[in-house]
């Protein structure tokens, strides 16, 4: 998927339209909900990109996105977001160690 697929655009309380991108949208058995996680790429104080999740209507009936309304639900968005870091991080590592090793390492 680019960039632009993943686009979309929300709207705030006050009605101001914002671009957001969709990292991964995902659902849980755990809480019987679907959510989606996202970004602006925007950063907080410390230059971490600000990853902002809510839960959302697969079927596409209800355009709107909900609020995360209990810890559990935080906790499940927490940890698909170490998991997927941890396996973004393996792959970088793999992909990195295979360039190394054919020559087509660019240092």
């Amino acid at each position: 998927m680019n960039m632009e697929d993943a686009k979309f655009i929300v709207k705030d309380e006050k009605g101001v339209e914002k671009e957001y991108y969709k990292l991964f949208t995902f659902d849980s058995d755990e809480t019987g909900k679907s959510y989606i996680a996202y970004t602006d790429n925007s950063t907080d104080e410390k230059g971490n990109v600000i990853i902002r999740a809510n839960t959302y209507d697969p079927t596409g009936q209800d355009l709107s996105l909900q609020p995360l309304t209990s810890d559990k639900e935080w906790k499940v968005i927490e940890n698909i977001l170490i998991s997927t870091q941890e396996q973004l991080r393996e792959q970088m590592a793999k992909e990195s160690s295979e360039s190394n090793e054919d020559g087509t390492n660019n240092e």
